[in-house]
């Protein structure tokens, strides 16, 4: 009797356990991680300045009335800008990330400016002594052929999938800047050029947001702002129509709004 009872219950403690053991176990959802190398490319647009100043010391000289001896101007530097990014990110924990990232952008960025001086000045002809009029011109054209940036990113974690961030560091860039100044009161028109091509290093700050494509672990996209100052473009000469040597000085800074998309390789 004691044999069968023990068996009774073996077999129904079996059953009970039989369900629960075949039953499905719930999907592990894997936490994202945003550790990693990356890479990827962008697209955006751009309005940059080039605030540029003319001194010529000269213009005051042999009784000349009306021009000014520095000339300042701005040339807007818009355009589009597209190129490629390669960086690394660190998730310290479930709210921080750090990372490094480095670019380099074509652009079409190139403004220009031009400005007029009607001047008089004293003659002495046969007839004695009188006023003479003439008009200095000028015009002056500024570009950025590309440019490129070093930056740390440091942020927090919105959700798991999305961050947002700062970021700054160094920029780098060639810049070519060139003018010309023409001037009526001489027969003919005397005319003289100025203009530089240099490679500047400067510095970048900004912000950003990047996340990850829904359904995908490696596929992430991501909107920028960066402010660039790329520095001073100068140079000096000498003008031959007033008798008197000239400089010239140039900076560049860069607002920058793009998208971009990078691929992680964790």
């Amino acid at each position: 009797m004691k044999k069968h009872l023990l068996s009774g219950i073996s077999i129904i403690a079996l059953a009970a356990a039989t369900p629960a053991a075949a039953a499905p176990l719930a999907p592990v959802v894997a936490v994202y991680n945003w550790t990693g190398w990356y890479a990827g490319g962008n697209v955006g647009y751009s309005w940059g300045n080039a605030t540029s100043t003319y001194n010529e010391p000269a213009f005051a000289c042999c009784g000349v009335v009306g021009l000014p001896t520095s000339f300042s101007s701005t040339q807007r530097l818009d355009g589009v800008i597209g190129g490629a990014q390669i960086g690394y990110n660190w998730q310290a924990n479930a709210t921080w990330v750090l990372g490094f990232e480095t670019d380099i952008q074509g652009t079409g960025e190139r403004g220009s400016t031009s400005s007029s001086n009607p001047y008089t000045f004293p003659i002495i002809d046969c007839e004695g002594a009188c006023l003479a009029n003439g008009t200095l011109s000028q015009t002056q054209q500024a570009k950025i052929l590309w440019f490129g940036t070093a930056r740390g990113r440091a942020g927090v974690l919105v959700n798991p999938t999305t961050w947002l961030y700062a970021t700054g560091g160094l920029a780098y860039g060639r810049i070519n800047l060139s003018g010309t100044v023409a001037d009526t009161a001489c027969t003919p028109t005397c005319m003289w050029s100025y203009g530089n091509s240099a490679t500047n290093i400067g510095w970048t700050v900004g912000a950003g947001i990047e996340g990850a494509f829904p359904n995908s672990r490696n596929w992430t996209w991501k909107v920028e702002y960066l402010h660039v100052d790329l520095g001073t473009v100068s140079g000096n000469g000498f003008d031959t129509d007033f008798g008197g040597p000239y400089s010239w000085s140039t900076r560049i800074t860069d607002d920058i709004l793009r998208v971009g998309f990078n691929y992680g390789f964790h």
